[in-house]
């Protein structure tokens, strides 16, 4: 059986993948210019454009604080968030202090049932 997600859990999946596919999509056309010329910074740009890879990336940033905003005014009503609310809010307040402990935030927030 699938589990439920919450819309924001669905919208960081949806917004994942789109990201994913994008990022495929650019590294062949990476490969099948680099075989024609030298990728500049130019050329880095345009394909960065001409992909989607942008868009979709800040499409996944979005997601990814609307997961991170969810997350936290969900676990509020929990027994061990109140508890232990100083630190859990903490985490929350330096979610972007390193990529590491955002994503670490990010898969615990699609844990959340």
């Amino acid at each position: 059986m699938k589990p439920i997600l919450s819309k924001a859990q669905l919208d960081y999946t949806k917004a994942k993948n789109m990201f994913e596919n994008r990022a495929k999509v650019m590294e062949k056309e990476i490969a099948a210019k680099r075989a024609l010329q030298e990728i500049t910074q130019e050329v880095m740009e345009e394909l960065v454009q001409a992909t989607g890879f942008h868009d979709a990336y800040n499409e996944l940033v979005i997601a990814e604080n609307a997961l991170i905003d969810w997350s936290h005014s969900t676990i509020k009503h929990e027994k061990t968030y109140r508890e232990n609310r100083a630190a859990i809010d903490a985490m929350y307040e330096n979610v972007n202090a390193s990529p590491e402990k955002r994503q670490e935030l990010i898969q615990l927030s699609m844990k959340i049932r």
